[in-house]
């Protein structure tokens, strides 16, 4: 979905599940309801939150905290390798 400014922007909760970070949609919607997710250093708990190219989340996914930079909205969650190039990790807790 296009932005007011020509630039794509998609939901979070449909990034996440694109990315490959959670096995549905409706789980990743519930994770970002219930734990501290950052887009850009702003907290959020709102699954509905647009983000675009060039934000970076943070998020703890189990015992690990993900710095992740988001590269491309994608268009699918198609397969594992095509996940990770919608993304680049920025390190977080190992």
């Amino acid at each position: 979905m296009p932005t007011p400014d020509g630039r794509d922007a998609i939901r979070l909760d449909k990034w996440l599940w694109h990315a490959r970070f959670f096995r549905s949609r409706g789980a990743a919607a519930r994770a970002i309801a219930a734990t501290r997710f950052r887009i850009d250093g702003r907290p959020t708990d709102k699954a509905h939150a647009l983000i675009e190219p060039g934000m970076v989340l943070t998020f703890a996914l189990g015992p690990h905290i993900r710095v992740v930079k988001v590269l491309a909205s994608g268009t699918r969650r198609g397969p594992a390798s095509e996940a990770r190039t919608l993304y680049e990790d920025l390190g977080g807790t190992p």
